[in-house]
């Protein structure tokens, strides 16, 4: 234990209540030298609770954006009751051509608004953030407005109000600054709100306000009033806009048309990166210190500034780089740009400003004095050494002494029940002579705060605290999971994702374009046009509308289907959507697709069934491994598992440990963790006495992998070689002979793996990554091996046949799509190719630090573009790589990119696979058309490996001359932004190029045929019926068609459901629903988002709620009109003709009309004249035929007959 923390005596917890930081006036500054670890955070929590009286609100001021975040989440901890808000950076660079994320211009104003408004006690701001010049305090609260319950409202002012307050109209608001007015509902997303409202008005009266899922859109809970603040920092109204005309023609010279931010700002537009114009929106500019509150009390009138780290230096820094920027942009007639000081405040200035304040300075400590008043001093080694015979042996020593009170910080629940339980099972153990150890059974405490006024010794809390220090005014040691677990850098928790479900991506028609083609069960191929109304009544009668799908087959011939059986009609996969093959209709041309593909499918589906027998027969081999060593190992890993890695892993391993050969494929996007995923399966593979093979496509991947295998497993007794180029032949030699005798555990290798040569004596795992760049031949010699060997496959994107297997249940399946937290989607543009646009590009990322990768595909001028960039940018260190470099070189360039002596590498794709730089957050690609998909998305997933911002530009030659393939992938990569896309891409890809036969060796065949939905569909029946021993009939119909005519539109009306798109995806959704429950679920949420349904939704409601009981009872079609009510059967419908016979007899409304019909009458003189009478009375016959259904059918289920 170190001296510095065993002081002489511990002072009792209440002898120093009292701050180290006296009250301070106007002007004062105080030095505190002694920070160690969160302290800072203790610090300021104490001093502002102490001090309330005596300041109106206390600033903190950080050198880092980084300091700030963590102080806003540490400082609850030591003080729940103070009210805390973050003024965030707009984490752009001055001058950029994008705009602040709406979320962040949203807590921004939040934030100025309760600062002005004296209503929070601590604000932080990174202190670059508080040189920025803002809107004078008048124009946020002369631009706030409040909604209440019982307010009355007027449409047309309110939205003109919300358009002069920079809010934009949508159809559905998913984030600040939307709104969206239907009918009597208005949906509203106010700026420094975490959630929507939902306003429901009566008349024009504001009868309730719900909070809703931005999401799921259905409503949480009730609220009284909201706030809208502006949905910019600048206003934008017609006045100002004129304004801001003028006092740019003032500003700047020249002809201010030619600009495009003078265009849109007349146009209303408030165009991307118009913030740094922010000062010609108004007269004058304000200050952060123009927002410090002046209270009516004297004795609290000032706010106490508090710098935390290196102010001034952070200052200094930042001029130092904006007016680097600003001498680089000044001349840019087109987009000019103000003086550095009209945006920001001076080094000076702000000084000057902040010196009639009080202030408070915090230093970290530099070396610890032997001094009686330590306030606060680093912690003695308390780290768990997960090895030993008593992992805890430090904590227990420290807390056996009882000289300090201890307290340990946990990041959430769960981590606090995982130390808990290491805690329990150390305590089992014995000590050096078999005396029982010092039991460690720590209590629980709500946060710092409440142990801190409590008498407990030791004790466990949630508080996300960075580092633990010890706090000799109160004799406590606070300890967080960084001191105890020293081996592991634990990643902040960001919220959850939710996992993704691959199926419902082609089941989903909301993606629907006028044009594309899709499948309808019964017809075939035809191309959407729409939604159509259409007047189903007889001539003669009032009109009586339903809404239909209209599709196009081939010679123009029109197919309308009702919106009631969109379940029949599927988005076609399989192919290029332009060459999709249109049918014929009535020409039985379908029929014979149809039948072709069937007899196919079940010759597939009985070779699929014999390989899963194979598989079920051989028995693979189940691993065993040690739980105390997998958690040693996991434990290596240095970050904390997202979800879906998580389940990935834990699938794997129990894949490994079933005793049934594995075959997975994880799905992972570019930089989720896949690495991790197979690095655990090989740790569980060797571990239970097996050898690893892990096959790599390129020679620079497998050296990667070499590395990371070899680090991870430097502790432990694994022999890892290498197959690749880089090897001599002799050094290859010794491998094959270890690798041949047993004694390599690890192999990791290229193609030449899979060679004759290389024979192994006990292989367990293959571990396949970047699947999909390996051709058939290669992936035929792994089939050799898939019956015993267990196989581990890792893609990002995976070529649409192995995308088809895999959504075919042929193959085990994970996704991982939850990004590792704080990555941020790439931003990506398309680009005509020019040196501006490349020397913007590559500057923006030297200038933050980063580097850049150049992609220029052709070896024989690569070295012309180097020459042409060093002349357009002298500031970079360029270096190239291509494949027919020798191996030597190649290796000292990518290791001189890695260490950061390079910042620019110009290379063909050998970076296309898993080169992993986080500092590269740049890529530009030279003709980017000429790429697939898959490669683009690949290549793209080189940058954006970090929490940094990145960016991929995709160069080509003219936009507009694009071939029309080109421009539909670049379309698609453009779209796919989201993280963890690489999946839907491949969804994309298996359109464009088509999926290939399952296990035939033709690439595409009759899923062309028939689009890749219908196909799985039936194949999967086929499986099911073989299984169970029947011959598949797979040309009967897909389900029981039902027909319900109720005698009136059902439809969802165009001015409930307003979104053509919306209304097409709940009609499928409808259609799609197979039970009671999901039904009403629907019918909730309609309720919940657009208001009590109308006559024809209610209509359209019951037609699906009809069609769950008639597929029950057999019943193909009901026609209700107001005289009698028809019903036809199927043939065999599952009912006792005897009981429906005695049916007839006993009830006279009740009449047989020929072989598989029954008339249901109204009373006599009466008739069914109201739709509700309908509904009735097809209740009551429904509820009268279920009487009559055969022993083993399903009776219905009765809640929802009365629902």
């Amino acid at each position: 234990m170190s001296d510095a923390v065993n002081p002489v005596a511990v002072p009792s917890p209440a002898a120093s209540p009292i701050p180290p930081i006296p009250v301070l006036r106007a002007g004062q500054r105080f030095t505190f030298k002694q920070l160690v670890g969160s302290s800072d955070a203790a610090l300021i929590a104490q001093t502002a609770l102490a001090h309330r009286n005596y300041y109106s609100q206390m600033v903190v001021l950080c050198a880092s954006a980084l300091d700030a975040q963590r102080l806003l989440e540490e400082i609850p901890g030591f003080a729940p009751q103070l009210r805390i808000r973050l003024l965030p950076d707009w984490e752009i660079l001055p001058y950029d051509h994008f705009s602040p994320h709406q979320d962040l211009i949203s807590e921004r104003l939040a934030t100025l608004y309760e600062m002005q408004n004296g209503s929070c006690d601590l604000i932080v701001i990174p202190v670059t953030t508080a040189l920025q010049r803002l809107a004078p305090p008048a124009f946020l609260s002369g631009h706030t407005f409040f909604f209440k319950q019982g307010e009355r409202l007027h449409e047309e002012a309110l939205r003109l109000q919300l358009q002069q307050a920079g809010y934009d109209p949508v159809s559905a608001v998913m984030r600040p600054g939307e709104y969206s007015i239907r009918g009597g509902l208005i949906d509203l997303f106010p700026m420094g709100s975490s959630l929507p409202y939902r306003l429901d008005l009566f008349g024009d009266e504001i009868e309730q306000i719900r909070a809703f899922d931005p999401d799921t859109q259905r409503s949480l809970y009730p609220v009284k009033e909201i706030r809208l603040l502006p949905g910019h920092e600048f206003p934008f109204d017609e006045a100002t806009r004129t304004a801001f005309r003028g006092r740019w023609r003032e500003y700047f010279e020249g002809d201010p048309t030619r600009c495009s931010i003078y265009k849109d700002v007349s146009a209303g537009i408030p165009t991307a990166g118009i913030e740094s114009y922010l000062p010609l929106f108004f007269d004058e500019t304000a200050t952060i210190f123009d927002y410090f509150i002046r209270s009516e009390n004297a004795a609290s009138d000032s706010v106490c500034l508090v710098y935390v780290g290196d102010i001034e230096s952070s200052i200094t820094q930042f001029w130092k780089d904006t007016e680097q920027r600003y001498s680089f942009l000044k001349h840019d007639t087109e987009r000019p740009v103000l003086k550095p000081s009209d945006l920001f405040l001076e080094l000076d200035p702000f000084f000057i400003h902040a010196k009639s304040h009080p202030r408070i300075v915090l230093q970290a400590a530099a070396v610890q004095s032997e001094e009686d008043d330590l306030i606060f001093s680093a912690l003695p080694d308390v780290s768990v050494h997960r090895r030993d015979a008593d992992p805890l042996k430090l904590i227990r020593q420290l807390l056996a002494q009882n000289v300090w009170r201890i307290v340990i910080c946990a990041e959430s629940a769960g981590r606090s029940e995982s130390i808990r339980q290491l805690m329990e099972e150390s305590n089992l153990g014995e000590g050096s002579n078999n005396a029982p150890l010092f039991p460690l059974h720590p209590s629980s405490v709500e946060n710092i705060a409440a142990f801190v006024k409590g008498l407990e010794r030791f004790s466990i809390c949630i508080s996300p605290l960075f580092n633990g220090f010890a706090w000799h005014a109160h004799g406590i040691l606070v300890l967080t999971e960084s001191e105890l677990f020293t081996q592991t850098a634990r990643q902040r928790r960001g919220k959850e994702t939710s996992n993704t479900d691959p199926d419902m991506l082609f089941k989903d028609l909301s993606e629907l374009k006028v044009g594309d083609p899709v499948v309808h069960v019964e017809h075939g191929i035809g191309r959407y046009q729409g939604l159509v109304l259409l007047n189903m009544a007889p001539p003669k009668e009032a009109p009586a509308f339903e809404e239909f799908l209209h599709l196009v087959y081939a010679q123009a011939a029109t197919l309308y289907v009702p919106v009631q059986q969109l379940h029949q009609v599927t988005r076609y996969a399989g192919a290029d959507p332009d060459s999709a093959p249109l049918h014929q209709l009535g020409s039985g041309q379908w029929d014979k697709a149809k039948r072709k593909a069937a007899q196919q499918i079940r010759d597939t589906a009985a070779e699929l069934l014999n390989l899963y027998a194979a598989r079920a027969i051989r028995k693979g081999h189940a691993f065993e491994f040690s739980a105390h060593d997998y958690a040693a190992f996991a434990e290596s890993f240095g970050f904390e598992e997202t979800p879906d890695q998580a389940n990935a892993i834990a699938a794997v391993i129990g894949d490994m440990t079933s005793g049934n050969p594995m075959d997975r494929l994880v799905c992972g996007d570019v930089g989720f963790g896949k690495t991790e995923v197979a690095l655990r399966a090989s740790f569980v593979a060797v571990m239970g006495g097996k050898q690893v093979a892990i096959l790599a496509p390129t020679t620079l991947l497998a050296e990667q992998h070499a590395a990371t295998w070899k680090d991870r497993f430097a502790a432990w007794p694994v022999r890892i070689v290498e197959l690749s180029r880089f090897k001599t032949t002799k050094e290859i030699n010794t491998a094959l002979a270890s690798i041949a005798s047993g004694e390599a555990d690890i192999v990791i290798g290229t193609h030449k793996l899979l060679s004759k040569e290389t024979k192994f004596e006990r292989l367990g795992l293959v571990i396949v990554d970047e699947e999909h760049r390996f051709g058939v031949r290669q992936k035929d010699a792994l089939k050799a091996m898939r019956a015993e060997v267990d196989i581990l496959t890792l893609t990002a994107t995976p070529i649409p046949r192995t995308l088809g297997m895999a959504l075919e249940g042929l193959r085990e399946f994970s996704v991982i799509a939850t990004a590792p937290q704080k990555r941020l989607a790439i931003k990506t543009f398309v680009r005509r190719e020019g040196d501006d646009v490349i020397r913007e590009a590559v500057l923006r990322e030297i200038k933050r630090g980063g580097q850049v990768y150049f992609l220029h595909n052709e070896v024989e001028t690569i070295q012309n573009r180097k020459q042409a960039l060093q002349t357009l940018l002298p500031e970079a260190r360029i270096a190239v790589a291509h494949g027919q470099m020798n191996e030597r070189e190649l290796e000292s360039v990518m290791r001189d990119f890695v260490t950061q002596r390079s910042n620019l590498l110009l290379c063909t794709t050998i970076i296309e696979t898993g080169i992993d730089v986080p500092t590269a957050n740049t890529i530009i690609m030279h003709r980017a058309d000429k790429f697939g998909l898959a490669q683009l998305h690949q290549l793209r997933g080189r940058v954006g490996r970090s929490h940094h911002q990145a960016y991929a530009y995709l160069l080509v030659p003219d936009p507009e001359a694009l071939s029309k393939q080109a421009r539909l992938r670049l379309d698609a990569i453009q779209a796919m932004e989201e993280l963890g896309s690489g999946f839907y891409l491949a969804m994309h890809d298996l359109e464009i190029r088509g999926a290939g036969e399952v296990l035939g060796d033709k690439q595409s065949g009759e899923i062309h045929e028939i689009g890749f939905q219908l196909y799985t569909e039936m194949l999967n029946r086929a499986v099911k019926s073989l299984r169970s021993g029947k011959e598949p009939d797979l040309l009967a119909p897909m389900q029981v068609m039902t027909d319900v005519s109720l005698g009136a539109p059902a439809l969802l009306p165009a001015d409930y459901c307003p979104d053509v798109h919306e209304r097409l995806s709940l009609y499928k959704r409808f259609a799609s629903c197979e039970d009671f429950t999901g039904l009403s679920f629907l019918r909730e949420e309609l309720i919940d988002r657009f208001g009590n349904l109308p006559d024809a939704a209610k209509a359209f409601y019951e037609t699906h709620r009809l069609r769950l009981e008639m597929s029950l009872l057999g019943i193909k079609k009901i026609d209700a009109s107001t005289t009698a009510i028809q019903v036809q059967f199927i043939p065999q419908p599952p009912l006792d003709p005897v009981k429906i016979i005695r049916i007839v007899q006993s009830n006279p409304a009740i009449h047989l009309n020929g072989q598989d019909r029954i008339k249901y009458l109204p009373p006599k003189d009466s008739s069914f004249e109201k739709l509700e009478q309908r509904i009735e009375a097809i209740r009551q016959l429904m509820k009268l035929l279920s009487s009559a259904l055969i022993a083993g059918a399903h009776a219905l289920p009765t809640p929802a007959l009365s629902a």
